[in-house]
């Protein structure tokens, strides 16, 4: 055999022993990552900011790896884009908690490409205000939230559903605690007529009893014409307008024009959507919120 023949078949035997340990290596970093995956137990992720604080309360110290799928910066998910990353964390995940109601758009490309994941949608059950989806605006609705947030992990995770349901509970009585204070809010609110600069705060407005003037979602791409802001003022004026409840982050320079205009309050108010992943944020929030109307109407 020629020197050359034997190169060849060197060189297919070397070829054939790469493959194979290739292989052998795959599936290593296949079982090696399943390991990995058994080792973090129970995975939870949620969709931003609102779901994630209702899990964290329920969820507590139950050893349950736990994240948010967006950061607490990007606010509501109407537009969001799911990355490569953001589907693999939920291929890795054993549950996904999402508002719902048409907030995340791409529920419906995850559930295609995701068949088997749970997906627990919060808002479930809870009327909306003409399709507006930010039912976490209401205290109330809010509760309804956490009760459908922790029916769904007991059924999703039996191991834990004892904590879950411990959780669930405190979390409740807190909510409840808040939703009292907002009923003494209420009886001094009631009969007030808003102007709502961030279509969150209908749910607000409708849980204290106000009777709204106009309403005008702003947000990063939201353009106001010169016409829009005339015919807000008119509003105001005709209708008499109490206040002006916005979102500093979008609403401020449209709420300055109208106040200029008319003298009319501005109340900047917090949409819960952002923060800092602590567990109370959202009743310290929602607290502060009431706070501010209550110092108005009084």
């Amino acid at each position: 055999m020629g020197r050359g023949m034997r190169n060849k078949y060197v060189f297919a035997a070397a070829l054939l022993l790469m493959v194979f340990l290739g292989g052998a290596g795959i599936t290593w970093l296949s079982v090696d990552r399943e390991a990995k995956s058994n080792e973090n137990g129970f995975t939870v992720i949620t969709s931003f900011y609102p779901m994630y604080i209702a899990a964290k309360n329920i969820i507590g110290d139950a050893q349950v790896e736990l994240m948010n799928l967006s950061e607490p910066k990007t606010g509501c998910m109407h537009d969001y884009q799911l990355t490569t990353e953001d589907m693999k964390k939920l291929s890795a995940a054993d549950v996904f908690i999402v508002n719902g109601g048409g907030i995340e758009n791409f529920l419906a490309d995850v559930a295609k490409q995701l068949p088997k994941l749970k997906i627990i949608y919060a808002c479930e059950n809870i009327e909306l205000l003409d399709e507006n989806a930010h039912v976490w605006m209401s205290v109330s609705d809010y509760g309804k939230q956490v009760r459908e947030i922790t029916a769904g992990l007991v059924k999703a995770d039996r191991k834990h559903a004892r904590e879950y349901k411990k959780n669930g509970d405190r979390y409740l009585g807190a909510l409840e605690d808040l939703n009292r204070r907002k009923e003494k809010v209420a009886a001094l609110a009631k009969g007030k007529k808003p102007v709502l600069f961030h279509e969150a705060f209908a749910y607000l407005a409708r849980d204290l009893k106000m009777e709204v003037c106009a309403s005008m979602d702003l947000d990063e791409e939201r353009q106001v014409s010169a016409g829009e802001v005339k015919n807000i003022v008119q509003k105001v004026r005709d209708k008499q307008a109490s206040m002006i409840l916005a979102e500093k982050l979008y609403g401020q320079e449209m709420s300055e024009a109208v106040q200029r205009e008319t003298g009319v309050d501005v109340l900047y108010l917090d949409t819960c959507v952002r923060g800092d992943y602590d567990a109370d944020s959202y009743l310290d929030a929602m607290s502060d919120n009431l706070k501010k109307i209550e110092s108005l109407c009084k």
